[in-house]
């Protein structure tokens, strides 16, 4: 480690903050707890951070969205109470939007706004979890996003994981299948692409997941927060191959979850879908008619979790996602146009770290080198993700630490989203300095 005589910040800036918050190893830290350290050091050294530690949209919103929830508001939506399982025109859009791009029928039924993506984990957390009396435990294909742990130790609910770093490809379902095979899961959930990472499954991993889900009735929850995002390829057309991949073409036990906040920039008015399966959405369960009173899957999530939890989402928001939705749809929104700037920053971003002695560490779907997207992973020779990410601060660089993801890896996660190309000379001035005091 170095000693901290010449670097961008202050080092007895660093210092003091760092006491303050009494976090002996940073790899403990929460994304918002480095998002609050990071901000305590730009005031007080009046330097301004290469801010890589939170996943936020750094584009407009787009004007499709805008229009149409300001025209609801002002036609009073705001004084109404929203059904709970979504206005008629966004559960149309939604079930448009998954055979459009996806290639999967999902009757508009299934297809149900929720607060965001978050809350459409946690319910259907929630209920999987009392399908059937012995499986209580939720598994996680991980690294994946640390706050839907979280969302289990409120829920008190038992969960597992495993790092996939080594289990790609068929060697996947052995390892899949030790978990499931124990009796006790009640559901899977991975993110594709992948947050932290940006990997995103093979056909064959999905095929495998979906097999084997059938095979164990296991629930798959599909976290689609970077909806198509994986820029190796042309996603963008509606009702043309090729699709987003899906585990939904490989069994009916599945739940996706649908964003607004990164593949449409909407992330402030908290608004996503959840599409359940015609097959799991009608499907009945004793064990939920004993807990509920009701025994069909898609009526317990909606009924009583989604109206325990908010009675609805957001009236006027979910008039903007539907606008946006039908647009794509349409052909008329080409919403993956808009943000394939951050595969861009990704590409740049991470030419600017290797350039630097630094190293990728999730850098193959299989033999395919990775996407350039919104996230991308990196190590610093031995460093821990703690040690490194401490050292990152004196040079005015902030990510969080794989650790906090499930990721049995040490590095950082870097999001590209809040630095503009602007800033990449910046950023390469900074890295030089990292690199000519570590070697």
């Amino acid at each position: 480690m170095q000693q901290h005589t010449t670097t961008p910040i202050p080092a007895e800036i660093v210092n003091r903050v760092l006491d303050k918050y009494q976090i002996g190893d940073l790899n403990e830290a929460t994304i918002r707890e480095i998002v609050s350290i990071v901000n305590d050091i730009e005031e007080e050294s009046g330097e301004k951070f290469i801010r890589m530690e939170m996943g936020v949209p750094g584009l407009m919103p787009s004007e499709i969205g805008t229009k149409a929830e300001i025209e609801a508001l002002q036609n009073g939506m705001a004084s109404k109470y929203p059904m709970l399982e979504g206005i008629k025109s966004l559960k149309n859009e939604a079930s448009r939007f998954v055979k459009a791009f996806m290639n999967l029928d999902i009757s508009p039924e299934g297809c149900v706004p929720t607060v965001g993506s978050m809350q459409g984990s946690y319910a259907n957390f929630l209920v999987t979890g009392k399908l059937f009396p012995e499986k209580d435990t939720i598994l996680f294909i991980d690294p994946g996003f640390p706050v839907q742990k979280q969302q289990l130790d409120v829920l008190g609910y038992n969960y597992e994981s495993f790092d996939v770093y080594d289990f790609r490809g068929e060697s996947l379902r052995e390892k899949l299948e030790s978990y499931f095979s124990s009796g006790k899961i009640a559901s899977v959930i991975y993110s594709n692409p992948n947050n932290p990472t940006w990997i995103c499954f093979t056909e064959e991993e999905l095929k495998i997941i979906g097999e084997l889900a059938t095979k164990y009735d296991v629930v798959v929850i599909e976290d689609l927060a970077y909806f198509a995002m994986d820029f190796r390829q042309d996603l963008s057309k509606p009702f043309e191959a090729p699709y987003q991949t899906s585990v939904g073409h490989y069994t009916d036990n599945y739940v996706l979850l649908i964003s607004s906040s990164k593949a449409f920039s909407y992330a402030g008015q908290r608004t996503g879908m959840m599409c359940v399966s015609d097959s799991l959405y009608h499907r009945k369960y004793q064990n939920l008619d004993n807990r509920f009173g009701l025994a069909k899957y898609g009526q317990v999530l909606v009924a009583r979790v989604l109206y325990s939890l908010s009675s609805g989402t957001c009236h006027s928001a979910q008039y903007a996602l539907s606008a946006m939705l039908k647009a794509a749809n349409d052909g008329e929104f080409k919403f993956l146009d808009e943000v394939k700037e951050y595969g861009e920053r990704g590409r740049l971003m991470k030419e600017l770290f290797v350039g630097n002695g630094f190293s990728i560490i999730y850098d193959k779907d299989m033999e395919q080198p990775l996407a350039d997207g919104f996230y991308f992973t990196v190590r610093y020779g031995t460093m821990t993700g703690g040690e490194l990410l401490k050292e990152m601060l004196y040079y005015g660089v902030s990510a969080i630490t794989l650790g906090k993801t499930g990721s049995k890896q040490e590095g950082l996660r870097a999001c590209v989203s809040q630095t503009g190309q602007e800033r990449f000379g910046e950023l390469k001035e900074r890295l030089e300095s990292f690199k000519a005091n570590h070697t």
